[in-house]
C-alpha cells in the first residue's frame, strides 16, 4: 500500500498551492473538494439522495451548491443531513482512489482532516499554515468574500494552533519557492524515514 500523507490547512493557508507542488512532482493527489464536485455534478452519486430530501436543490441534473448554502442558512439541521449523505460517498471515493494507486506516496488533500478524524487513516499528516494577517489578506482578496463569510468558515475549522500540535509535518507558506522546496524535501524524506 502507498504511503498515505494527509494534507490539510485552514482557508487561505496555501493548501491547494501546496497540493499542486506534490502533483507537479508526480505524487498522486486526491482532493476532497474535487470529489464533492464530482458527486454533485451531473450523474454524480450525491444527486439522487440530495434530490430526495431537497428536490429544488437539484438543477439540470446536478446539485446547486448555492441552493445548498441557502438551505443551510435557513435550517440549523440541514448541514448535518447533507454531511450524512455526502461524507460516506466521499469516503468511498477516497478508498477507490487508494485502491487504484500505484505510486509509493499518495497525498490526500482534506480541508477538515482533523475535524472529521480522518487523520487516523493516514501514515502522516502535513499542515500548511501561514501567519493570521497573511491568511486574512489572502482570503479577503478572493472574489465575493466578506469578513462575515470568512469568520463563519473559520468558526467551522479547528484553530491553527491545535492543528499545529497534531500535525506530523508543518509547512509555512510564506513564499511559493520556500513551500515548493519543503514539498521536495518531504518527498525525499518519506522513503528514507520508512526504511530507517
Amino acid at each position: 500500500m502507498p504511503y498515505r500523507l494527509g494534507l490539510t490547512g485552514s482557508i487561505g493557508m496555501g493548501k491547494s498551492t501546496t497540493a499542486g507542488f506534490f502533483a507537479a512532482a508526480g505524487v498522486p493527489v486526491w482532493d476532497a473538494d474535487a470529489a464533492v464536485h464530482r458527486l454533485y455534478g451531473c450523474g454524480g452519486a450525491a444527486v439522487a439522495p440530495v434530490a430526495a430530501v431537497w428536490p429544488y436543490a437539484v438543477v439540470d441534473g446536478a446539485v446547486d451548491r448555492n441552493a445548498l448554502k441557502t438551505i443551510i442558512a435557513a435550517d440549523d439541521s440541514a448541514l448535518a443531513r447533507i454531511e450524512s449523505i455526502v461524507h460516506p460517498l466521499v469516503a468511498a471515493d477516497r478508498v477507490e482512489f487508494l485502491a487504484n494507486a500505484t505510486a509509493d506516496i499518495v497525498v490526500f488533500d482534506i480541508p477538515l482532516l482533523f475535524e472529521k478524524g480522518t487523520e487516523v487513516e493516514m501514515d502522516a499528516t502535513l499542515l500548511v499554515t501561514a501567519p493570521p494577517a497573511l491568511q486574512h489578506a489572502r482570503v479577503m482578496a478572493r472574489d465575493g468574500m466578506t469578513e462575515a463569510q470568512f469568520q463563519t468558515i473559520l468558526a467551522r475549522q479547528m484553530p491553527d494552533a491545535e492543528k499545529r500540535a497534531r500535525a506530523t509535518h508543518i509547512i509555512e507558506t510564506l513564499s511559493m519557492d520556500a513551500a515548493r522546496a519543503c514539498v521536495t524535501a518531504l518527498i525525499d524524506y518519506i522513503p528514507k524515514a520508512q526504511n530507517a
